[in-house]
Order: C-alpha cells, then structure tokens, then sequence
C-alpha cells in the first residue's frame, strides 16, 4: 500500500489531514504505486512564495510545488518519489472562488502535485486531460 506523509506548517482545518492522507493513498494504489511514498508539506504563502523564487527564479505565490526525489523517465524509481508543497492560503481563496470546500481543493492540488511528480506537466491541452483525470478521480476517493 502506498505511504502519504503530510506534514503541517501551517495548521489545516480539522480533519483535513487524515482525509488527505487516505484520499492520496488511494490514488496512488490505483495508479499502481503501492509501493512508494510521498510528503504533502502543507503551508503559507509566505513559504511557498519563498520556494518558488528560489527554485523557479519567480517571485510570486502558487497553490502547489512538486520536488521529485527522482529524474522522471529514469528506470529506477525510488520508493520516496518527492515532495509536494501545498499553501492552504491559495488554496482557501482557490476554494472560495470556485464555490468548493478547501478540503476538496487541497485534494485536488495534491493529486495535480503527483501527476507532476511523475514526470507530467501541462504545457498542452491534451496533457491537461491527464491533470483534470486525477484531480477528479481523488475527490471520488
């Protein structure tokens, strides 16, 4: 079965936690990788506007940041596949614009956060479908 850590550095509603956990793990079971392992960071703004500057050269917030432990493609895939980095503050105003509950927006970014963790990125309409597919396919879980 696959292993989710999510760690809070910014404190989430209550029950988010254990939703998000169970919810990515499933996932990650269907997408056959049970076997492997993720960390949801759970933050600020502040935090990820950090992250993103240093990583990305831009200096702006963002919902979701993916750091693979791995290069995508390689054969060896190790059983950590990476970090994804979630700021509840753009999440919340994301939730509320949308007319949804944080805790589905947070899933969401955390199956979006995966799909980029292995080897996806969206610079194409049909490479969204993949994105969208996940995003969907985790709030059902």
């Amino acid at each position: 079965m696959a292993r989710v850590e999510v760690v809070p550095q910014k404190r989430p509603p209550r029950g988010l936690r254990p939703r998000l956990r169970r919810a990515l793990e499933r996932l990650m079971d269907e997408l056959e990788l049970g076997d492997r392992e993720v960390t949801v960071i759970l933050c600020s703004d502040r935090r990820i506007r950090r992250l993103k500057q240093a990583h990305w050269g831009e200096d702006a917030a963002t919902d979701v940041l993916s750091f693979p432990t791995y290069e995508p493609g390689d054969p060896f895939m190790p059983p950590h596949l990476g970090d994804i980095w979630i700021s509840l503050d753009t999440a919340e105003r994301q939730a509320r614009e949308q007319g949804q509950s944080l805790e589905e927006e947070v899933l969401a970014l955390a199956a979006h956060g995966l799909w980029h963790l292995l080897g996806h990125d969206h610079t194409t309409e049909e490479a969204w479908r993949g994105f969208r597919n996940v995003q969907r396919r985790i709030l059902e879980l």
